[in-house]
């Protein structure tokens, strides 16, 4: 796989570092392959867009699913994930998530991290959609993320490992045999290193979160804007599935106009057994789905819309005042403090919510050693198209998958001995052919997005969105073909670039597939089509800057030349 030569307007590195590995991003996928590169003797470099606990993992409330519960097996566990995912998933993936998770959770344990116990001393264990039994585990009730989080940026600091914040990576380096050689970076504000720079490493393993951002409303921070897919398909990676975005059934509604980052309602309320209800207080997921409430996500989020659009309604409720005060206290602090901050009191009220983007279960596709389609460039958690959500991903399944597959890249950099090879990057292109979005843009594409290619698509509305992008696209495009002229290096133009970037290939990915299967919604085309449609969607970046779309022929991934990254 040859590099697109394609790059962000930015200025030239002013300064550099050297390093093994370069981890980009900060949450339990990023922070666990720093600490297992560094453990076995790599020097390792933590590039993060802002603070070390500032990704999406602080965010998670619910917990992280693995069998370790009496009774439950990782091939129930597999189960349950093959069901969620809806045909998509890659079975061998989802083995190895299941069966080295408990393991692996295990040594998150060891690290430092605290959950929840029972009153044995046995983790309590929860149980949350999609899933037949309890295997979720918590910490401080609802706040297991910050957490996890805690821990692992403990672990780093304890190891004095190097670690540089407030950073934007911009591109990718490579060599002449397009073989990888570190990033390009943007620092903001003060420190040891401030504007443009580069981390010189044999290998980059991308673990930069997701792209909520690219929805008006959604649970993730404002720092997901896709930058490691638009990275990767820059570097001439392929991406895998983009269509699949999961949108969180219950996030707190604050009002038909409301934009940015939105209070998620943990799925583990509903596990607690919280109940979903119309105006009137009819449960209306009885009868849906075998699990009602606890169905998997993408069913209970079209459960909620369907019956918005039979009434009418904004939103629908999530009704748990029979958990009383006390138990809203002690298992779902944060989410009480966060309801009450709103006027919500879920102690006596229902609590208004609808569905808003959360998760992206394709990405930057992998095999299963973390490795891309480019030599020496990994990927790992939600920025990662790994085969293990397929159409859509079983709750509590993205930590736990961060875990596995970040060790798993740790491994094999080690074994493989990529990190001995001294990279010889070339020059940064003196005249990047990339133009840059106006920070205007931003709120354009996501609305464009929301309109288009939200919980409910069609044709129609993703052909309006297309055209609308691609007005975008051809703006920035055909400013600096005419004049050399492009919007000025900075933070919010390289966000909107990004943002531009994802949104084009989720809304081209979600055109081709013309079925409704997981969390990708077609009303035009309402049934699931397993002779035609039970395959992946590949996309790459072109030179040109168009899109190069094909589809498997079958469910399995076709290999991403390992072998490549071995020489």
């Amino acid at each position: 796989m040859t590099s697109t030569g394609i790059r962000l307007h930015a200025p030239a590195p002013g300064w550099s570092i050297d390093a093994d590995v370069v981890v980009v991003g900060s949450g339990v996928a990023g922070l666990t392959a720093a600490l297992r590169c560094e453990a076995a003797g790599l020097t390792t470099v933590v590039v993060t867009k802002a603070r070390l606990d500032d990704g999406s993992t602080r965010w998670a409330q619910g917990g992280i699913a693995a069998a370790l519960g009496e009774g439950d097996t990782p091939e129930q566990h597999l189960d349950d994930t093959l069901v969620a995912g809806a045909g998509l998933c890659d079975e061998e993936a989802v083995r190895i998530l299941v069966t080295e998770g408990p393991d692996a959770v295990r040594r998150l344990i060891a690290t430092g991290a605290r959950f929840d116990e029972s009153g044995d001393g046995g983790l309590e264990l929860t149980r949350e959609g999609g899933h037949h039994r309890r295997r979720i585990a918590h910490a401080g009730g609802d706040a297991t993320g910050a957490e996890i989080s805690r821990a692992l940026v403990e672990a780093v600091r304890a190891r004095g490992m190097r670690t540089v914040e407030n950073a934007l990576v911009l591109d990718l380096l490579t060599d002449a045999e397009g073989r990888t050689a570190g990033v390009t970076l943007h620092v903001m504000g003060e420190g040891q290193h401030d504007g443009v720079g580069a981390v010189h490493a044999p290998a980059v393993v991308l673990a930069t979160g997701g792209m909520g951002q690219v929805f008006s409303a959604t649970t993730n921070p404002a720092v997901s804007t896709g930058d490691g897919v638009a990275l990767a398909l820059r570097a001439g990676a392929e991406v895998s599935d983009l269509e699949f975005v999961q949108f969180h059934p219950t996030v707190l509604f604050l009002g038909p106009d409301a934009e940015g980052q939105q209070p998620l309602v943990s799925e583990a309320v509903r596990g607690e057994g919280a109940h979903l209800v119309d105006a009137d207080g009819v449960r209306f997921m009885l009868g849906q789905h075998e699990l009602a409430e606890l169905a998997p996500r993408d069913v209970v989020a079209k459960g909620i819309v369907r019956r918005m659009l039979e009434q009418d309604a904004e939103h629908m409720y999530l009704d748990a005042r029979h958990f009383g005060a006390e138990m809203w206290e002690n298992r779902f602090p944060t989410i009480l403090a966060a309801c009450r901050a709103h006027g919500i009191d879920p102690v006596t009220q229902p609590v208004p919510v609808a569905p808003a983007a959360h998760y992206a279960s394709g990405g930057v596709r992998t095999d299963s050693h973390g490795r891309t389609t480019v030599p020496g460039l990994y990927a790992c958690g939600e920025v990662a198209c790994t085969g293990v959500h397929g159409a859509n991903r079983l709750a509590s399944n993205s930590l736990l998958e961060g875990l596995v597959y970040a060790e798993r890249i740790a491994a094999d950099i080690a074994a493989t001995g990529l990190h001995a090879r001294v990279p010889q990057p070339l020059p940064t292109a003196e005249r990047p052919a990339h133009p840059l979005l106006p920070p205007e843009a931003r709120l354009a594409i996501q609305r464009t997005m929301t309109r288009g290619a939200g919980v409910l698509r069609s044709e129609e509305s993703l052909a309006e969105a297309a055209d609308r992008l691609h007005r975008l696209h051809a703006d920035a495009r055909d400013a600096l073909d005419e004049n050399g002229k492009t919007a000025e290096p900075g933070v919010d133009t390289w966000e909107a670039t990004n943002l531009l970037c994802v949104a084009r290939v989720l809304v081209e990915a979600a055109r081709r597939r013309e079925e409704t299967r997981g969390c990708h919604w077609r009303e035009d085309r309402p049934e699931r089509d397993d002779t035609a449609w039970r395959r992946h969607i590949v996309v790459r970046l072109n030179p040109d800057r168009s899109l190069a779309v094909r589809t498997t022929d079958t469910t399995d991934f076709p290999p991403t030349l390992p072998q490549a990254q071995e020489q």
